[in-house]
């Protein structure tokens, strides 16, 4: 299935969409109307401040007061925040300056009056408001009564304000001015200092940035400049406007750039959709964040800015699972600073964001960094404390209503365990909740085209069109089994499903018309089925006449269900050679066969030792137990058939390279981990349980903790030959990324419990990788259908009407599923011939 037009489109957007943000960031940034305002405040020094220096900005303020009557963000449920309180005050204050808008003023005054207690209220007595808003908001409230604006709240509300105001006071008793390891420190809400404080003009100037702003805050630095009129704030100040949409203002300025850019890129890769990033685009985007990563001196950059040290995490990841040669230095700095580790451990709750992404960059060390093994010690023990704290959103980087469910998630689940196609999944169900942003100085700091409802819908329509490839394939896997008798032995595990899911739903990576995930699919589907009946149904003689048969790849003398599985077996092999040999012109028959020949006589080996009760070393049960596992048969198999695709000689089993060897390994070790028990009982050999026989004094925690130790070495190993070109040079990328997908699956099979023996614990992961659908989006009323489908989307501004009008084509198909509204359809409908004489 493959929509060749719709896809030319997803690409289109996604690409102007980066390149918009690259061209001019502060386009696609929401807009801070607390900043606005205070921008909005200045006057002209030539007539006596009586004139508005920045009128565009006033023109914005009264041009975007929401219906309810505040200026400021709505949380995902449509709701305003608690910033439109500062944010609200400050656009009257502006107002009132230059005696403009007396209708928004009164508006504004009844939001403030009807919502301040809503806003203030807090469930628990004991917790804290966050520090900005601790800061900003008495600030506002004051600063508007000194305006003449008479702000006043009744008994509840001015208790709740007290509270708030007490917070502040404690807030200017324990902190400076600025502080190493506050961030950011208090003078960058210098706008909303009491006076009291008496903040001279020499430390505001001591502390101006080589841009001339004040801590990259447009509002402090305004307040800054109306105090001492400094051309350096000024041309800072004219810049900022400038580069606004329409006078308004970011939360911060200037935008970095390549923060930006990680954190889209990161966001597009998380929906899922990697396969439409524009590869020179993206070349670029990294090349540029890997160059800047590589020049940075942690020296120079040793302070504890929660954005720097998540910047730096970031782009650790992104660069690193693109096989870029990057250290962990530039964030692991503070491990070794006995001062700054005190004030994270006590603080913790403010760097929950940033500690939640240092964990995730500690999902891609290496065998040698010990310093990344520290920093996740480190970092899982506060992530772990912050599950339990009431104040974990205050002033934390990256905000999320779900942001303590995303860390238990973090912490349960490990990286290699989750499989992409339901993270996807996860995160476009998660982005019809909430958008991407992060916390500015005092308002929210959001990329605003990752919130625009036709990419979140795109997303959902790419996840939704896998869905349907995969129902199909696993119908067809499904036919295949029963025509092969593979349905029908008697005695095996029935994991048809399983074995499909595992492929299909733990990388995307794999094109939609590809082969793949049904020969990966078909070789599990038997590999079980042999594996069980050497394990459980054959005596000794029916299993050795079928391994000599395999042996020979001649079915002579075989009964079933030994010449049912052998007939399969070579039907298979039969199949993928011909398929092979239609695409390329090479026979891989021979090849293929050896190398079942080779798994086939390690079944044959074990149910020996199982059947006679032989004892073999450790190293003779890992060589033999790393081969019967028989992942590498999986992948090397399947990798003939990707692009570029394995060089059919490395099937050999003499041939393997480094990677597949430890894929071996740590699929063996993982199945160990995990059915130790249940094999003793059965009579069966486990590394665990020899591992106890030739260290007699060792306990079983003793022996679970060596074979986990080997395990976490050889996956950490084979991290780094999948990620890195330095090694495997034979393999092409795409082969050495099955092996670390063939890891993935093992994983979540074999974690904390033996998944693919259960009968019912991966059903629910099933149903919404193959057949449930993702919830509707939230559907606008009837009638602001119209005004949707009219309006040429942000995204889709510099792109032709003609793609625009297929665009919406495909959208009217699916309009009663989204929103299981007819009416929604018809007015769709209605609009669609003045749409199309617009394309013709």
């Amino acid at each position: 299935m493959h929509i060749s037009s719709d896809d030319a489109l997803v690409k289109k957007i996604i690409e102007m969409m980066l390149v918009r943000a690259i061209d001019n960031p502060c386009s696609i940034i929401s807009p801070s109307a607390y900043d606005t305002a205070w921008v909005a405040m200045i006057g002209y020094p030539k007539d006596k401040y009586e004139q508005p220096m920045f009128r565009r900005c006033l023109q914005w303020i009264l041009n975007n007061q929401n219906s309810e009557g505040f200026w400021g963000e709505r949380d995902c449920n449509g709701n305003p925040t608690i910033d439109s309180l500062p944010a609200t005050l400050a656009c009257m204050v502006a107002l009132k300056t230059w005696s403009l808008g007396h209708e928004h003023i009164e508006k504004g005054m009844t939001f403030i009056t009807a919502n301040s207690m809503k806003l203030l209220e807090r469930k628990d007595a004991q917790k804290k408001y966050p520090r900005w808003f601790a800061i900003v908001f008495p600030g506002m409230v004051e600063l508007a009564r000194r305006t003449g604006l008479d702000v006043t709240f009744d008994d509840n509300v001015e208790e709740a304000v007290a509270h708030v105001i007490h917070q502040r006071q404690d807030i200017l008793k324990t902190e400076e001015l600025v502080e190493k390891y506050r961030y950011p420190p208090l003078l960058s809400c210098l706008e909303a200092l009491p006076p009291n404080l008496m903040v001279n003009n020499e430390a505001t100037l001591s502390n101006l940035s080589g841009n001339g702003s004040l801590f990259r805050s447009p509002s402090a630095t305004a307040a800054a400049f109306m105090a001492t009129r400094n051309n350096k704030m000024l041309a800072y100040l004219c810049s900022l406007v400038r580069s606004g949409n329409g006078g308004a203002v970011p939360p911060m300025y200037p935008i970095d750039q390549n923060y930006m850019n990680m954190h889209m890129v990161n966001q597009l890769q998380r929906l899922g959709m990697s396969k439409h990033l524009p590869n020179q685009v993206i070349s670029e985007i990294l090349e540029h964040i890997h160059r800047e990563y590589n020049v940075e001196d942690p020296s120079q950059t040793c302070n504890l800015i929660p954005e720097i040290i998540y910047k730096s995490s970031l782009a650790f990841q992104l660069l690193r699972l693109q096989g870029y040669k990057v250290s962990p230095r530039s964030f692991c700095w503070f491990l070794s600073d006995e001062y700054a580790l005190k004030h994270i451990e006590e603080n913790y709750e403010k760097f929950a964001s940033t500690l939640y992404n240092l964990y995730g960059a500690t999902n891609l060390m290496f065998k040698s960094e010990v310093e990344l093994q520290k920093l996740r010690s480190f970092t899982r023990t506060l992530l772990a404390k912050s599950t339990l704290s009431q104040d974990i959103d205050e002033d934390c980087i990256m905000l999320s209503p779900h942001l303590q469910e995303k860390i238990k998630y973090e912490l349960a689940i490990p990286w290699l365990a989750r499989m992409d196609h339901l993270e996807h999944r996860n995160q476009i169900e998660a982005a019809t909740k909430e958008s991407p942003l992060w916390l500015g100085k005092c308002s929210y700091f959001r990329i605003s085209c990752l919130d625009d409802e036709d990419l979140i819908q795109l997303a959902k329509e790419n996840y939704e069109l896998r869905q349907k490839v995969y129902e199909k394939e696993l119908e067809e896997l499904t036919r295949w089994a029963k025509i092969c008798g593979l349905m029908d032995m008697g005695f095996a595990r029935e994991k048809t499903t399983y074995c499909y899911f595992a492929i299909a739903a733990s990388t995307t990576s794999i094109p939609c018309d590809s082969d793949v995930r049904l020969i990966v699919a078909k070789s599990a589907v038997l590999i079980t089925i042999f594996d069980d009946y050497f394990d459980m149904e054959g005596s000794l003689d029916e299993l050795k006449m079928l391994a000599e048969a395999v042996q020979s790849w001649n079915n002579k003398g075989l009964k079933n269900p030994s010449k049912i599985l052998f007939d399969a077996l070579d039907n298979f092999v039969r199949e993928i050679a011909q398929k092979y040999f239609d695409q390329n012109g090479i026979d891989i028959t021979q090849y293929i066969r050896n190398i079942w020949k080779e798994v086939i006589a390690s079944w044959l080996t074990e149910a020996r030792w199982s059947k006679t009760g032989e004892i073999p070393s450790i190293a003779s049960y890992m060589e033999t137990g790393s081969i019967s596992i028989a992942a590498h048969l999986i992948v090397l198999q399947a990798s003939c058939f990707l692009t570029p695709s394995l060089p059919p000689h490395k099937l050999n089993p003499s041939n393997y390279e480094d990677i597949t060897q430890l894929l071996m390994i740590s699929c063996r070790l993982l199945n160990d981990l995990q059915s130790y028990e249940k094999e003793v009982k059965d009579g069966k050999i486990n590394s665990i349980y020899l591992y106890m026989r030739e260290n007699p004094s060792a306990k079983i925690e003793d022996a679970i903790g060596y074979v986990e130790n080997l395990l976490q070495e050889t996956k950490m190993k084979l991290l780094e030959h999948a990620l890195m070109d330095d090694y495997d040079a034979e393999l092409p990328k795409p082969c050495k990324m099955l092996h670390l997908t063939a890891l993935k699956v093992f994983q979540m099979f074999f974690n904390s419990g033996n998944h693919f023996d259960s009968k019912d614990s991966l059903l629910d992961d099933i149903n919404k990788a193959i057949f449930l659908p993702l919830e509707p989006l939230k559907s606008p009323s009837p009638n602001s259908h119209p005004k949707k489908i009219l309006k040429v989307n942000n995204l889709l501004d510099k792109i032709s009407m003609k793609y625009h009008w297929r665009r919406l084509q495909l959208r009217i198909h699916c309009v009663p599923f989204v929103t299981g509204s007819l009416g929604g359809l018809q007015v769709q409908m209605k609009v669609s011939p003045n749409l199309k004489s617009l394309a013709n």
